[in-house]
């Protein structure tokens, strides 16, 4: 009796898929994770003149401590990727629980995104969000098409923490929430 290969790894290559893209999407949905707004300029002409450039994302996640990495994914299909991919730093700012209306924005307002947002540059010219939790100021170290995403890994040159905490802004299920610690 024949029983399928249980590592086809072993072959070279991965085993097709037995899900469609809506339940894979539903399952990916089901792992909580942050949310970012990551900033960077258009660079065009002259980086003074540059408009700034932002996006959500929630695909952020730590990679080293020694040297200090980070990195994130974004669609190939994304109208900004040509900025950040080609773009020298970038800012990961993480958003907190109070900032859902920047989380929007960010995610689906057409024209100036940052107008009327409370920032202030960094040392590279770049925008850190007030009232973020955390931000890296990142050197765009290295870019890796997989799939069709991008995904930068940032040397973080600089990073903050707000002083007054605050919980964070968290997306699980399709929905926004926060994070409260468990008691025993």
């Amino acid at each position: 009796m024949g029983f399928p290969d249980p590592n086809p790894s072993s072959r070279g290559q991965a085993a097709a898929p037995d899900f469609d893209a809506a339940h894979f999407r539903r399952a990916l949905s089901q792992f909580a994770t942050g949310v970012t707004v990551i900033t960077t300029r258009a660079f065009r002409q002259s980086p003074a003149d540059a408009p700034f450039v932002g996006i959500t994302a929630s695909s952020f996640n730590s990679v080293s401590l020694d040297p200090p990495l980070v990195l994130w994914s974004m669609a190939h299909a994304a109208n900004s990727l040509p900025m950040f991919r080609g773009g020298s730093h970038y800012i990961v700012n993480v958003l907190a629980a109070t900032q859902l209306d920047l989380c929007q924005r960010f995610a689906t307002l057409k024209g100036d995104r940052f107008a009327g947002v409370d920032y202030r540059l960094s040392a590279t010219g770049l925008p850190i969000l007030s009232n973020a939790l955390a931000w890296f100021e990142c050197h765009n170290r290295s870019r890796y098409d997989e799939g069709d995403h991008v995904i930068f890994v940032g040397e973080v040159e600089r990073c903050g923490v707000h002083d007054s905490g605050g919980l964070p802004l968290v997306f699980q299920g399709g929905t926004f929430w926060t994070t409260n610690p468990l008691r025993d």
